[in-house]
């Protein structure tokens, strides 16, 4: 057992729906979805919200997937992480971005865009937050009003399944490695 609350058995018939579904979208039923069985209705709000989160459009999906990335990465949520690396190789969004995450302060991979998506990603997750006028305004520039708005939300969600996982034990599942993909870079010890 990896997580610190241990899975519970799935079953019924709704459990066998839920254990479809899992296995259809990731190939297995994740721990945290097996740990969040205990109450349903704590995982049918969060499974019913992130299914809800990625219907939103309004942003870019690369700069949201960047985004939900530096919050696991700040926070330090293994399995968020490679989650998210695993979803944009499935999505069809740029990975070698999505690889460089971890260490984009760093890296010469990304936009001054991306770049401040990633630090506000951060300055959401910091406690207390750090965001500044700066920062917003620039976003709001190039975003605009609507996109900014989802985008803060989408980081917002980010924090709460992150730090969800981490409290609960959750680790990484290995999705990334089971698609081939390069390992995620590592930042320096600066």
């Amino acid at each position: 057992m990896t997580t610190r609350i241990p899975a519970a058995e799935m079953t019924g018939l709704y459990g066998g729906l839920v254990e479809r579904m899992a296995r259809r979208m990731v190939g297995n039923v994740p721990d945290g979805v097996a740990v969040l069985w205990h109450n349903k209705k704590v995982m049918n709000f969060s499974l019913g919200v992130g299914r809800k989160v990625k219907k939103w459009d309004r942003c870019d999906e690369n700069l949201k997937a960047f985004a939900n990335m530096a919050v696991a990465a700040f926070v330090g949520c293994e399995f968020c992480l490679d989650y998210g690396y695993f979803e944009a190789h499935n999505k069809g969004l740029d990975v070698r971005k999505a690889r460089e995450v971890p260490r984009w302060r760093e890296s010469d991979a990304f936009t001054s865009l991306e770049r401040d998506v990633m630090e506000y990603a951060e300055a959401m997750s910091s406690t207390p937050p750090t965001v500044t006028d700066e920062l917003s305004a620039r976003l709001l520039d190039a975003l605009g009003p609507a996109a900014l708005v989802e985008l803060t939300a989408h980081i917002a969600f980010s924090n709460f399944a992150t730090r969800s996982n981490i409290a609960l034990g959750v680790r990484s599942e290995e999705y990334a490695a089971s698609c081939d993909l390069a390992p995620l870079a590592v930042a320096s010890k600066s």
